[in-house]
């Protein structure tokens, strides 16, 4: 509202001073044209006396009754060089100090201050009469008496007219203001009522403008009431995994059993992957809540690879597909998802990994095939092998947790995890369909 009035404040100056300057321009020159009227009509009506004497008469009287009133305010005088000045009554005492310059035809406009207290506007020219050879110079004088007092009358009407207009303008602007921001404070008090009342949405009916801002408010409540319950669920089911093992702990110790060593590592153990596997979880859910990321796939592969082949040196790794496919997950998720993906392919296939990047360019997601020439999973088996801690080959090390956690983290990001048999390898083929970059999560 400061700079609505402000603007508003400068706008009505600027306006009033250039409306100001055209009417008292109007004002003056409609006067200035009536001094110009009668000097050309006192002009018309003077001759030379015949009788050689050089000087002038009037063969017609003016019109105007003024000049035969002493200081009436409106005179004329004819001033000839070498002759005496002819002045109107008007004028009784006094006479104009004329400044017309000889051979000047032109009408000469003027303010003048030669009467005391009687400022006058002066329009005078220098012409020579037929049969004379003095140069005359007729003037005409008025008081611009009449001409202030209406420029005065003009300014006082704009200076209230303009008053009244500013006052109602910004009237209009705060009325205009509080109306308009009259639904954002219907937006706060909807979301202090939620806060103290328990509500969980905006529900009150609200004007188009701000329907948006509603829509995008109850999104953010909804996301932050999903990353809650995540994180209850997430702390619900920690406890629960760590009940059990911490419950047999617990019992050994009290009864002193024999394998309290043996049951205190196997338990520690498991427990230690069920904290691996929710602060993996936790991860991706803090760095998916920072914003869309923008990640190459094949820079990524290729830091995998090279961090397994120094596990898996006679393991033989390809690397193809589109070089330039990136997805919106955070870097560190995707190693960490590529990293359990490959290593598993190394550890358990029979030496060869194939990675094809981008291998479904015509798919919504950017689906990354991760192939072994093992033997495979079977089928019945590829749904519990994603539980935790589930393994198939128990000879080799590891804590059950690789799959399971490309699992939760890659649907985190609202991507997905499918398993099949490599059609060139024979082995697994695992299937990681993740979500493009600038595609949206």
């Amino acid at each position: 509202m400061l700079i609505a009035f402000g603007w508003i404040a400068i706008l009505l100056l600027a306006g009033g001073f250039a409306l100001d300057r055209t009417l008292t321009n109007l004002v003056e020159k409609n006067f200035d044209d009536q001094l110009g009227y009668m000097l050309t009509a006192m002009i018309s009506s003077v001759e030379i006396v015949p009788d050689g004497s050089g000087e002038v008469y009037f063969i017609r009287p003016l019109g105007d009754q003024r000049f035969l009133e002493p200081n009436s305010g409106l005179y004329w005088q004819i001033t000839g060089k070498g002759q005496d000045d002819y002045l109107s009554r008007s004028l009784w005492d006094r006479t104009l100090k004329v400044r017309a310059e000889p051979g000047n035809a032109d009408t000469q406009i003027y303010d003048s201050d030669q009467f005391a207290g009687e400022p006058l506007r002066i329009a005078e020219r220098a012409i020579m009469l037929p049969g004379s050879d003095t140069t005359w110079t007729f003037a005409v004088a008025s008081s611009r008496g009449e001409l202030n007092s209406q420029i005065a009358r003009i300014r006082s009407i704009l200076y209230w007219s303009f008053a009244v207009l500013g006052f109602g303008l910004f009237a209009m602007a705060m009325a205009q203001t509080w109306y308009g921001l009259g639904p954002l404070r219907r937006v706060r008090k909807a979301i202090q009522t939620m806060r103290v009342g328990g509500s969980n949405r905006v529900t009150d009916p609200l004007p188009l403008e701000v329907q948006p801002l509603v829509e995008e408010l109850n999104a953010l409540l909804a996301h932050s009431e999903r990353q809650a319950e995540e994180a209850r669920t997430h702390a619900g089911n920690l406890a629960h995994a760590l009940k059990t093992p911490l419950t047999v702990i617990n019992n050994a110790a009290t009864a002193r059993a024999d394998d309290l060593s043996e049951t205190v590592i196997r338990e520690s153990g498991t427990m230690r992957r069920h904290v691996d596997h929710h602060l993996a979880r936790a991860r991706a859910v803090g760095r998916r809540a920072v914003g869309h990321a923008n990640t190459p796939v094949c820079e990524s592969a290729e830091a995998v690879r090279r961090a397994v082949e120094r596990l898996y040196p006679d393991v033989r790794f390809d690397i193809a597909g589109n070089r330039k496919a990136a997805v919106a997950i955070e870097r560190q998720d995707l190693d960490e998802i590529l990293g359990n993906l490959i290593e598993n392919a190394a550890k358990y296939g029979g030496g060869s990994v194939f990675v094809t990047v981008d291998a479904e360019p015509e798919a919504a997601e950017c689906a990354i095939w991760v192939e072994d020439d093992g033997t495979g999973i079977p089928e019945a088996e590829r749904v519990r092998i994603f539980d935790r801690g589930a393994r198939l080959d128990t000879g080799k090390p590891g804590t059950g947790l690789g799959l399971a956690i490309v699992r939760d983290v890659a649907e985190i990001y609202g991507g997905s995890v499918t398993l099949g048999e490599s059609e060139d390898l024979g082995g697994l083929m695992v299937r990681l369909g993740l979500p493009r970059a600038g595609a949206g999560v």
